[in-house]
């Protein structure tokens, strides 16, 4: 294993190694207003949620690692403390990108990028119509981390309206994960894509207690055939099958091609030799 140590690198080095290890991550569209009236829009991909009760999200505008510069979403949210977050997903990504440019102060990146301004209905920053989800915040606190070039600066907001565009939703009027199409930041220029071909399940263990990998029964923990994915999901299943366990390789393939399909009872009875 490779082992580094922050200050081997130089700010570029490490700010490359950290976005593309630390990946993916959710973007949010920034739309914020100076003292002046001036408005802004600029994604960012250091941004998560926090909280929900109180209903709380963070996102950092870094300062520039190339010139130490800071951003105008920054100095507009110590100035008006208020920002609408806009969730992104792939039918607007390229717009997105776009209004990343650095563009001087007074330019207005929602007319720059094409993307439609809306009233926001408890703050002064716009809406951005084409995103599935808008969040109208309220500034609680900026958080300094730093004063060189790559030092963060946590904007940390209280949401007090949310906004969902209908088409998103499904027929419960929640939002569909899949409808959605969110995408996320990787590292470089890449991003990924959580749509229908790549989304999947994974069952959690919040009311059920699974038996562990440490009581799976060696003829199955030892396997050359089974991954750990393999053997977590037969690990988070509540109570051993009865019986003898089979260390055949050709069964432990047709369990795994059941686990694939999230079958894991059906690969349990593959790997009992006697009925569970």
């Amino acid at each position: 294993m490779k082992s580094i140590q922050p200050h081997e690198l130089n700010n570029l080095q490490l700010q490359t190694l950290l976005q593309t290890a630390i990946a993916p991550r959710p973007i949010a569209l920034a739309s914020t207003i100076d003292a002046e009236g001036r408005i802004n829009l600029s994604p960012f991909s250091f941004f998560n949620l926090f909280s929900s009760n109180p209903p709380v999200v963070i996102f950092s505008p870094a300062r520039r690692v190339r010139d130490n510069t800071t951003k105008h979403t920054l100095e507009n949210v110590l100035e008006v403390p208020e920002v609408a977050i806009g969730i992104v997903n792939f039918k607007i990504v390229q717009q997105i990108s776009l209004a990343s440019t650095e563009y001087e102060k007074d330019v207005n990146e929602f007319i720059k990028s094409g993307l439609t301004m809306m009233d926001s209905d408890l703050i002064q920053p716009k809406l951005i119509q084409e995103c599935p989800v808008n969040l109208e915040c309220k500034v609680q606190e900026v958080k300094h981390l730093g004063a060189e070039g790559g030092a963060g600066n946590l904007v940390i907001c209280e949401v007090v309206k949310i906004h969902l565009r209908e088409e998103y939703l499904n027929e419960s009027g929640n939002l569909d994960q899949i409808k959605l199409d969110l995408v996320a930041r990787l590292g470089g220029n890449w991003y990924s894509r959580n749509n229908a071909e790549n989304l999947f399940e994974v069952p959690k263990p919040l009311v059920t207690k699974g038996i562990g990998f440490d009581l799976l029964p060696d003829e199955i923990k030892l396997s050359t055939i089974f991954t750990g994915n393999d053997l977590g999901m037969l690990a988070n299943t509540e109570e051993l099958p009865g019986g003898s366990f089979s260390s055949n390789h050709e069964d432990h393939r047709k369990a795994q091609e059941l686990l694939i399909q999230n079958k894991v009872e059906e690969a349990w009875k593959i790997l009992v030799n006697s009925p569970i």
